[in-house]
């Protein structure tokens, strides 16, 4: 039976697994006697997984084409035709809302993105928003599995710029590519990655609990640190009771958002020595740790008054806002720390949404939850740009990446500038589009930024007021979603889909 399921196509799988997941929120409304709900979610799941059989059945027989065309037109399915599927029972459910907005819901959690059309958090009903965390969930575990299964093989997703990338370092992976089905190669995956990904989620989950959380919104903030979606049902973590103890949890735990060598080394070519020498960690921890102090330090730089005998403690309460909330946008989450008012008012930054804004666009690690530029692909760039200055003083000077870079490849320089360059060229044409269907420029520049870098809650804090999508119209929504999509799956995926190359294959 199940050798049968995996000879599937790889969306009909996705799907089967979507439907699967229907009935958790159905159970869960069925506890708490939202019977309307439950029913929802119940014959959505229960018809979902009857019309998959059929055309299980229909297409049983048939030769699937193992090529690499397919890979990359599956998840492109998944994000874009998938949120259909999810949309129904959350359409049904709710009641007051249209199709498209259930359905940019979908696609917001299903990218990870967490931007909300809800942001009201009362409006929906308890398991309307364990959905809405379960869909970003599987969306984070879904970009780890794809990392290794679909996008390292064709050296996509940041692979561009890593060893692997180099001729003969990457053979015996799309070896391996091609010898298995895509069901397989992805259980495969799955096998390794799930019960990481599932154990990680379970003990920040407890460890929440214990802080004083309650379950569901320990679960729903357990979900969205790993996922980094940032999708809560209070409307984030610091509405919470949990304080700066939760934070802190929430705080070890986004660091796997930073490199995937923090959880798997399964992408990897080459003897690893560790964290301590990975050059994408090394720039997170120095973000996390620099900006939150110079906005500490601005506070004698710009001499505010203080009252002298509460200096210490706003100071830390400050310095901690700073260094969580940095982590979180770095890493693509959008939580804010329940002290980062406290950090504002030490900086003297009213609106610090510039500097938000570009910790998201840098974002997290290659082949993680994160989404934005890439810490790799900028540390790559900062390397090229490093050795022009040297050649500009010894323009005959001959030097190699030195024992601590050899993760990055010969012509990463090039391809990371490639891939800025395009990305820049979709914020561009995103904003344009957004202006078009009636936005503000800097609303539509907001939004672009939080689209294409997956971090829905810059909406709310990156401007001078809250970014209200409601008030979009339907084309602007999609277009949103296109963006998140497109920054979900980066451009240079989507090139590869156009390429030639890859059809005859």
């Amino acid at each position: 039976m199940l050798a049968r399921i995996l000879d599937l196509p790889v969306f009909l799988i996705f799907v089967i697994l979507a439907c699967s997941a229907m009935f958790i929120p159905a159970i869960h409304a069925l506890t708490q006697e939202e019977f309307h709900v439950a029913r929802s979610f119940f014959y959505s799941g229960l018809l979902g997984l009857i019309l998959c059989a059929l055309i299980g059945i229909a297409m049983s027989g048939r030769a699937t084409h193992n090529t690499a065309l397919e890979h990359l037109l599956a998840l492109l399915a998944v994000f874009v035709i998938l949120p259909v599927v999810l949309a129904v029972p959350f359409y049904e459910a709710l009641r007051t809302t249209s199709f498209v907005n259930a359905y940019f819901e979908m696609v917001s959690s299903l990218t990870t993105t967490g931007a909300t059309m809800f942001p009201n958090p009362s409006r929906l009903p308890s398991s309307l928003h364990l959905w809405r965390g379960i869909v970003g969930w599987s969306g984070g575990l879904l970009m780890w599995i794809a990392a290794a299964a679909i996008l390292a093989p064709l050296n996509l997703g940041g692979f561009e710029v890593t060893t692997s990338a180099e001729p003969g370092q990457g053979g015996l992976r799309r070896v391996d590519m091609r010898a298995a089905s895509p069901g397989q190669r992805l259980i495969r995956t799955t096998k390794r990655l799930f019960p990481i990904y599932a154990g990680l989620t379970l003990t920040l989950w407890l460890c929440l609990i214990i802080a004083g959380n309650t379950p569901l919104n320990g679960l729903m903030h357990a979900m969205a640190t790993l996922s980094t979606s940032g999708i809560s049902a209070i409307g984030g973590i610091e509405e919470s009771t949990v304080g700066v103890p939760g934070e802190v949890l929430v705080f070890l735990f986004l660091l796997f958002a930073l490199s995937r060598l923090t959880f798997s080394t399964d992408t990897i070519t080459g003897r690893t020595r560790g964290l301590h020498e990975d050059a994408e960690f090394r720039i997170g921890l120095m973000l996390v740790v620099g900006v939150p102090m110079l906005l500490f330090m601005r506070h004698w730089l710009a001499s505010f008054e203080v009252n002298e005998e509460e200096n210490l403690r706003q100071a830390l309460k400050a310095l901690w806002g700073g260094m969580f909330t940095v982590l979180s946008f770095l890493t693509t989450t959008g939580f804010v720390s329940s002290e980062w008012e406290a950090a504002q008012g030490w900086s003297g930054l009213a609106t610090p949404g510039m500097i938000l804004m570009g910790l998201a666009l840098m974002g997290g690690g290659v082949a993680t939850t994160a989404g934005g530029v890439k810490l790799l692909r900028v540390f790559t760039l900062y390397l090229n740009g490093l050795r022009e200055m040297q050649k500009l003083i010894h323009p005959s000077s001959v030097s190699g990446k030195g024992a601590h870079n050899r993760r990055v490849r010969r012509q990463g320089a090039y391809t990371a500038w490639i891939f800025f360059m395009l990305f820049a060229l979709s914020l561009a044409l995103v904003t344009l589009a957004l202006t078009g269907f009636g936005a503000s420029f800097s609303q539509a520049l907001v939004m672009s930024v939080a689209a294409l870098s997956t971090t829905g809650p810059l909406l709310d804090v990156a401007g001078a007021e809250p970014i209200l999508l409601t008030d979009l119209s339907a084309a602007a929504k999609l277009c949103f979603a296109a963006a998140t999509i497109l920054g979900r799956l980066e451009t240079l995926a989507i090139i590869a889909l156009l390429t030639p190359e890859l059809w005859r294959k």
